[in-house]
């Protein structure tokens, strides 16, 4: 019932309301289908395929700065929105991406029948170059490579042969640098896959022209090359992270800063020491080697030696021990084992080597050594209650001073024999941490959407409008239930009520009106006899609520000419 008197109030309508109201209707289901599809997914297509996995992230990363919405499938295939596909082509050409990096041997597979000799040795040696200059390009630091490759014609005179050389040019990325390592070892890689071809013959150069293949080994200024500062560095990177590793969990994030000066020594030093034992007593000692020698005469020897009175004089004790075998004791066989005879005399010579007690040793000292640590500790002042329960940062004790002070002491390993040095303050940082807020969440939200949440805004405004400004007052309109017929005798006799009202008081007398509006005759006040007196303000206040209720009927009934009636009095000069 209620859908058919809905049908029948909309028919009743007049055509123009039912024009716009269809019209309205048409507007929302647009906008809300313009939505849907601007929302979804476009249509992708194939930007590249079969692209190689370095060159596939190049892309990838070019894809979102543009903030071009990619898809990646199997086999290197990256796909981009159907309408993009040439415009991103273009821009990626632009930075030279897919990189094409040479041709490799893959160049000898169509060889045709009939080539010469010296168009396949050129096509043999473009292969080299691109297969050498894509394994350089696999080197983290370098973009693309280039490499030039020079072999002389070999001659039989030994004389006339020249070397084979090759430059190598490659273009790093910013802010990245290759370290001599890295130089020597694309220097060798190139000499390694050509026959003939010397490291001293390779020469590397970066983008900006400078030759980077010969490196000095170190600074003459300070004695140091970019791997020993950069060692330098990472020491002390992991001083300062044991130091505050320590004291971030006591006192918290961000409340502890701490910087540690490291000084090294990368001086190689090598010490050989040669120490000899002092002589030890004859027993221990070790014989090297012992020479006898015996001569056998007749008679009383001859004197000998050097003329004078040590001459005459018998020997001494001997100060080495003599080991003579069994049974050769003297006066009574030699050392041969001949018997000696009465008058027979005996000299012997005997000659005995021992071995000396020596220690060689070689030491080589490490480079890179710690000579010097010295550590700068700063501590944030702790947040703490005061007497009246307020938090305020409190500095801290010289007890808990002196604690942290042992805390980094054991974190960098302090030596005082060295010199290390600790320095611990406890002062209030400036530049404290602050919570993010949902206000600035709020503003770096809307920063970085703006121009989402402003298209979103207009279509929900738009929908808006036309949901509560055209489609709800056609809609009131054919919900609501029908006016009552005009009663035009009612509202005759009501204005004839009026009019005997307004000629009675045009009369100069007070005319009561009762609860229908109708005038109650003989109620003028100082006029006839027996007449109550009838009080002003109460007929004043019966005609207002006369006229407010003959007023709220008429809003009702019309409220769009109630609209028009009151702008036309808001629009008008009195």
């Amino acid at each position: 019932m209620r859908l058919n008197e809905a049908t029948d109030r909309f028919k009743a309508l007049p055509n123009n309301r039912k024009f716009l109201f269809l019209g309205a209707l048409a507007a929302i289901f647009a906008v809300i289908v313009g939505a849907v599809v601007l929302n979804r997914d476009p249509a992708y297509k194939v930007l590249f395929s079969n692209i190689a996995d370095r060159d596939g992230g190049l892309i990838t990363a070019s894809l979102q700065q543009m903030n071009v919405p990619y898809q990646l499938g199997n086999g290197g295939v990256i796909s981009v929105p159907a309408d993009k596909v040439y415009d991103v082509r273009l821009k990626l050409a632009s930075q030279g991406l897919p990189k094409a990096g040479g041709v490799g041997f893959e160049l000898m597979d169509n060889q045709k029948f009939g080539i010469s000799q010296f168009a396949e040795q050129v096509n043999y040696q473009r292969a080299i170059e691109g297969e050498l200059a894509r394994t350089i390009e696999s080197i983290q630091s370098v973009e693309s490579a280039r490499i030039h490759i020079a072999t002389p014609k070999q001659s039989v005179f030994v004389r006339e042969q020249q070397q084979t050389t090759a430059s190598v040019m490659v273009s790093l990325y910013r802010g990245r640098m290759l370290d001599a390592a890295q130089v020597a070892g694309i220097v060798n890689l190139v000499s390694s896959s050509i026959p003939g071809l010397l490291p001293k013959n390779v020469t590397v150069v970066d983008q900006d022209g400078n030759m980077i293949s010969k490196l000095p080994d170190q600074d003459q200024a300070n004695n140091l090359d970019q791997r020993q500062l950069a060692y330098v560095h990472q020491i002390e990177e992991d001083y300062v992270k044991r130091v505050e590793a320590i004291l971030e969990p006591i006192f918290g994030k961000g409340n502890a800063r701490a910087q540690v000066t490291a000084q090294l020594d990368f001086s190689e030093t090598e010490q050989t020491s040669e120490t000899y034992r002092p002589n030890s007593s004859p027993n221990p000692s070790a014989t090297r080697s012992q020479q006898i020698v015996e001569k056998l005469g007749k008679g009383v020897p001859l004197p000998g030696g050097v003329p004078g009175a040590l001459t005459n004089q018998p020997p001494s004790a001997a100060s080495a021990p003599i080991t003579l075998p069994p049974g050769a004791a003297p006066g009574t066989q030699t050392l041969s084992g001949q018997p000696m005879g009465t008058d027979a005399t005996l000299e012997r010579d005997i000659t005995t080597n021992y071995e000396v007690d020596k220690t060689i040793q070689h030491t080589k000292l490490p480079k890179g050594t710690i000579k010097r640590m010295t550590a700068a500790v700063v501590v944030n002042y702790r947040n703490m209650p005061d007497r009246n329960g307020e938090i305020k940062p409190t500095p801290l004790t010289a007890q808990e001073v002196q604690q942290i002070n042992n805390l980094v002491k054991d974190a960098i390993g302090f030596n005082s024999t060295r010199g290390d040095t600790i320095n611990v303050v406890n002062a209030a940082f400036a530049d404290a941490i602050q919570p993010v807020s949902v206000q600035d969440k709020v503003v770096d939200y809307v920063t970085n959407n703006g121009t989402s949440l402003l298209k979103y805004g207009l279509l929900a405004i738009a929908i808006l409008y036309l949901i509560f400004g055209v489609v709800r007052p056609i809609m009131r309109d054919i919900v609501k239930p029908p006016r009552p017929p005009r009663d035009e005798a009612a509202e005759a006799a009501a204005g004839g009520r009026l009019l005997a009202v307004a000629g009675d008081e045009e009369e100069g007398g007070e005319v009561v009106l009762d609860a229908e509006g109708r005038p109650v005759r003989g109620s003028r006040s100082g006029g006839g006899s027996g007449d109550e007196e009838v009080d002003e303000k109460d007929v004043q206040r019966r005609q207002y609520m006369t006229s407010l209720e003959a007023t709220r009927e008429l809003v009702k009934a019309d409220p769009r000419m109630a609209a028009q009636i009151i702008k036309e009095w808001i629009s008008s000069d009195e």
